[in-house]
């Protein structure tokens, strides 16, 4: 069987990476293939993921790439991020890579847009470590893609603040050093009333509820969290007061071309891993893929994820060049999520029995592809996104 990334561009060839980069791909894999690969399943089983391997991603210089390497980052570019994202699906780890991703390609780059130096050298360097791991706390019972209606409070003291309220569903929630707490400052004020705040693991007065169990993405830990007065001084704010909501914005094209990326990469692992089992599988004395409903089947799937590619592609380049949109990314998140649910539910059905036993890894991929629609904001809301920069054009 061809290479997981040489599979689909021979029609169509790939230009976004370099030889640097495919070096870069034979020592990732290599990795992934000793450190990750087989603990997959007891990662799945326990709901998490050993801290051992943060620390290990991190001495091997797979955490938090794109931060400079005076802060502990590698100084590269988004590039990179896409090839972890790849081989990470390639052996079986689809969503956001077991945490990492949002670790690495979100909260990190937050704080390094949005904070100041002292926060930076603070917290960056262990993130970049993985001794440190970060989460961001903005879900809500309540509110979900419509941050304005979130109602925890960070109330100002003497001494700086008060937070009060409760999140859920929080990635890495259950073993994060370190949260992006999305808050209230002005409940009045709407999106002008947003604020952000670091805070610490260890911090009196947070909570956690226990690990969440999942359908999707199960080695990715997650879990409520309670706020019961928990004080902070001014220093923990990060950015302005009230600028809250403009900074989440910001960051949103990038953390949803994240989605895509990982949707991406599943569904091509998936179709790659049913090419096999289609030519080995005999079906009444004949491979599976001698018969004409398995080809076209085949056809169909890899038709729908050679046009994902090329979006993801695309975006990437943008990214790389400072100039993804909003709309863009929304486009990307929808197409290759929604494949990415059609074509493991298509592969799955060529599995036949063996697509529905947990050991395989069709089938986790089957379950971690139905919340790659709802991350980062729900498909309905992308159509909202597209739809308006349709029509509201100046």
């Amino acid at each position: 069987m061809r290479a997981h990334h040489e599979s689909f561009h021979a029609t169509l060839p790939r230009t976004l990476y370099g030889a640097e980069h495919e070096e870069f791909r034979i020592g990732l894999r290599a990795f992934l293939a000793e450190r990750v690969a087989p603990r997959l399943h007891d990662f799945r089983r326990q709901g998490h993921v050993d801290r051992a391997l943060w620390r290990a991603m991190g001495s091997a210089g797979y955490l938090c790439m794109t931060l400079p390497r005076e802060l502990g980052g590698g100084s590269r570019d988004f590039r990179y991020n896409a090839l972890l994202r790849e081989e990470m699906a390639r052996i079986g780890v689809s969503g956001t890579a077991l945490g990492m991703g949002l670790h690495s390609d979100v909260v990190a780059p937050f704080v390094h847009r949005n904070g100041n130096d002292a926060q930076r050298e603070r917290w960056l360097p262990g993130m970049c470590r993985g001794e440190v791991i970060g989460a961001l706390a903005m879900t809500e019972p309540e509110a979900g893609s419509d941050v304005k209606a979130i109602r925890t409070v960070a109330e100002r003291t003497s001494g700086g603040y008060r937070i009060r309220g409760s999140k859920i569903y929080i990635t890495n929630g259950w073993q994060a050093d370190l949260f992006i707490v999305v808050t209230k400052t002005d409940p009045a004020a709407g999106a002008k009333g947003v604020s952000l705040f670091l805070l610490e693991g260890d911090r009196p007065g947070l909570r956690r509820g226990s690990p969440l169990r999942k359908l999707s993405l199960p080695a990715e830990d997650a879990c409520e969290l309670f706020f019961e007065d928990v004080r902070l001084p001014e220093d923990n704010l990060l950015g302005r007061e009230g600028a809250g909501f403009g900074m989440l914005m910001a960051e949103l094209p990038w953390e949803r071309l994240q989605i895509a990326l990982s949707a991406q990469a599943a569904a091509e692992a998936a179709l790659e891993w049913t090419l096999k089992f289609v030519q080995d599988r005999v079906v009444f004395e004949r491979p599976l893929a001698e018969y004409q409903n398995t080809r076209f089947k085949l056809a169909e799937c890899a038709t729908q994820v050679q046009l994902g590619r090329l979006i993801v592609d695309r975006c990437v380049e943008l990214a790389v060049a400072g100039r993804l949109d909003n709309p863009a990314a929304a486009m990307a998140k929808l197409w290759c999520t929604e494949t990415q649910g059609r074509v493991t539910d298509e592969c799955l059905q060529l599995h036949g029995g063996r697509g529905v036993l947990w050991d395989t890894p069709i089938t986790c991929a089957y379950a971690d592809a139905r919340v790659q629609r709802i991350y980062a904001g729900t498909n309905e809301i992308m159509k909202e996104i597209i739809a308006r920069s349709l029509l509201e054009r100046d």
